[in-house]
Order: C-alpha cells, then sequence, then structure tokens
C-alpha cells in the first residue's frame, strides 16, 4: 500500500483553463470587431465562465485519465497490485505520483530478493539435511538387509552389523534431537531454568567430559589462569554447559594435532562476564564467518563429516545464547586459529564480593 499521501494541486488545471478562456475570449473579441460592436461586459462574463467550466471539466478529466493508466501499469507490472491503488491518492501532481510509484516498486523488488534469498536458503537447507539423514539411514539399511541375506546365520557377523547398525540410529536419533531443540529455542517453547552456578566448576566438568575425545588428537584443553574463588553467573546451568561442550568440540575438531585450547574468563562490564574458547586450529576463511551459525554448513564438507557430529553444534549455540538474551561471537584468522566467545550475566552475590574487593 501507498504510505505517503500526495498532494492535490491544480496548476496544471488552472493555466490550461486561462489558456483556453483567454484563446476563446480573444477570438470572440476579434469576431465582435469585425462584425459587430465589441460588447466588453459580455466578453468578460464569457471568459470568466469558459475559464470556471474549463478548469473543473479538465481537473476531473486528468484525474480519471491518470488513475487509469496507472492501474493499467499495476495491472500490467507483475511487481505492482493495481488492488492497492487508491483513487483518492491519484491527483495531477505528476512528479509526486512518479516518485509514489518508484518507491513501491523499489520496496516491492527488495521484498522478492529477501524472499529469493530465504528460498535459496531453504532449498539448501532441504539439501543438507537429506544429506545429513541419508547417510546414516543408507548405512543401517545396508547392514540389516546383509544380515537378511544370510548373513544372520554368522554369529559373529550378526553382532558386528547390528552394532554398527545401531550407531547409525543413534546418529538419525542425535539428528533429530537437536533439530527439535533448535525448533523449539526458536518458536520459545523450551524453557530455560535459570540460577546462579559456578562458570569455573562446570568448564572443568567440560574438560573432562572432552579429555579422551582431546587425547585422540593429542590437543591440550586448559583453563588460560588458575581461579581462586568461583565465578558464580545467572543461566540455564545445563543449556550453558551444552554451549561450552559445543564450542571446544568445535575446536579440537579443527585443531591441529598437539595443539592447544584455553578458556578465559574476563570482566565485561559491571553486570556481565565474557567467556572466550580459544585454538590454534585451523581457523576459518572470512568469507565463511557469516554463514557459521547456519544449521548444517560446514566449513570443511568433507573434513568435518568424517569427525562426525549432526552438523547443528554452532547453531544450538546461537539459539541458547540468543534464549538468554547474550551475545556472541567468533574471531578467526585462517592458518592461525580462532576465538569463540560469549557474554553471561553475573550472579547477584559475585556483583556483591566483586563489589568488596
Amino acid at each position: 500500500m501507498m504510505g505517503t499521501k500526495l498532494k492535490r494541486t491544480y496548476k496544471f488545471a488552472f493555466f490550461t483553463a486561462l489558456y483556453i478562456s483567454l484563446i476563446l475570449g480573444g477570438s470572440i473579441c476579434l469576431f465582435e470587431w469585425i462584425f459587430f460592436e465589441i460588447n466588453l461586459l459580455s466578453i468578460l462574463l464569457f471568459v470568466l465562465i469558459s475559464f470556471f467550466v474549463s478548469f473543473f471539466l479538465i481537473q476531473i478529466r486528468v484525474e480519471i485519465f491518470i488513475y487509469r493508466r496507472v492501474k493499467s501499469i499495476y495491472d500490467s507490472v507483475s511487481l505492482l497490485d493495481s488492488a492497492s491503488l487508491s483513487k483518492s491518492k491519484i491527483t495531477t501532481d505528476i512528479s509526486s505520483l512518479k516518485s509514489e510509484v518508484e518507491k513501491f516498486a523499489k520496496d516491492k523488488k527488495l521484498e522478492i530478493e529477501t524472499l529469493l534469498v530465504r528460498e535459496n536458503y531453504r532449498k539448501e537447507f532441504m539439501g543438507n539435511i537429506s544429506h545429513e539423514l541419508k547417510t546414516p539411514l543408507f548405512t543401517v539399511q545396508g547392514y540389516i538387509l546383509t544380515l537378511l541375506d544370510g548373513a544372520i546365520k554368522d554369529k559373529k557377523v550378526r553382532k558386528k552389523y547390528l552394532n554398527r547398525a545401531s550407531k547409525g540410529v543413534d546418529r538419525l536419533l542425535y539428528i533429530v534431537k537437536d533439530l527439535d531443540m533448535i525448533t523449539k529455542l526458536e518458536t520459545g517453547d523450551l524453557n530455560l531454568h535459570q540460577d546462579d552456578f559456578d562458570i569455573i566448576e562446570m568448564i572443568e566438568n567440560v574438560f573432562e567430559l572432552l579429555e579422551m575425545k582431546s587425547a585422540k588428537k593429542e590437543i591440550s584443553i586448559a583453563l588460560e589462569k588458575n581461579y581462586v574463588r568461583p565465578v558464580l553467573v545467572h543461566g540455564d546451568k545445563e543449556r550453558i554447559q551444552q554451549v561450552l561442550t559445543n564450542l571446544i568440540v568445535n575446536s579440537i575438531k579443527y585443531g591441529k594435532k598437539k595443539g592447544k585450547i584455553f578458556v578465559s574468563i574476563e570482566d565485561l562490564n559491571e553486570d556481565h562476564l565474557i567467556i572466550k574458547i580459544k585454538d590454534d586450529g585451523i581457523g576459518i576463511e572470512k568469507e565463511h564467518i557469516p554463514r557459521l551459525f547456519e544449521r548444517f554448513f560446514r566449513v570443511d564438507k568433507s573434513g568435518s563429516r568424517k569427525e562426525g557430529g549432526s552438523g547443528l553444534g554452532l547453531s544450538i549455540v546461537k539459539h541458547i545464547i540468543e534464549a538468554h538474551r547474550e551475545k556472541l561471537a567468533v574471531e578467526s584468522e585462517f592458518g592461525v586459529g580462532s576465538t569463540f566467545s560469549f557474554t553471561l550475566k553475573k550472579a547477584g552475590e559475585y556483583k556483591k564480593l566483586a563489589s568488596k574487593e
């Protein structure tokens, strides 16, 4: 719908009617001068009547003409919708009308471009999820068909294939569970249970959970410095642990052999802390950073799939942090390493202790 109300002008009708009445008046004056005696009063009256009649007829006809022509444009151009055209807004102010139609067309073009971007994203997303689900499904199907073809009679083969099929099912469940969580976070159906907890203790627990995973790549994970006392923050403990786990797992996944990962906690301001996960891994190229938190987006599509995971880890991190109304950031230099950081609200008790020091 056109947002700006166009101003109504009478300039065109006024001057056109004036020219017509003067020409008619002059013609009659000349005619009377040649054939009759000139009657100035009657000529003046005729000129005035001609002017007013011409003015109103021209004004009305031009408005109708413009409306019909513009409606014709609306009907013939797919960007515009003639249903949004209002007669009351069509005037003889052509420049205002032109600028308004151009603005409307520009807005519609932008809207179409946005929809095209979303459509491309949707197609890519459907392709990605199809690929992610297809791989474990075909794996499970392959093992089951092999067993049905006779391999089930061999106890060793049966056990091995059933275990592999079970792993494929676990991967499917992992993907579906992560998708379900993201959907709930986006729609607000997943409630956060926020409380005060010690972020240092949580980080050390995550280190223990990921000790074997990091040891396989000979990557060391540690806090950047020793913290003498607890650092209390406010948030959903379970979800924040998932954020830390996903970010550290990501650093391990793209880390170099015998690399290092450091986690640090710093004061951001009076009310917030910032937690940073820094690695010396392969890093991320600049063009990939804006899409890093999209579902199933992988920088190294071949290598990362070998590492496993649902491809939803960073997307889950983004949605959990946004659900806490906090900030998430990433800095990376290709070949040097990456630093992921997010903010958390300080617990009231921690702020009191910090203010006393």
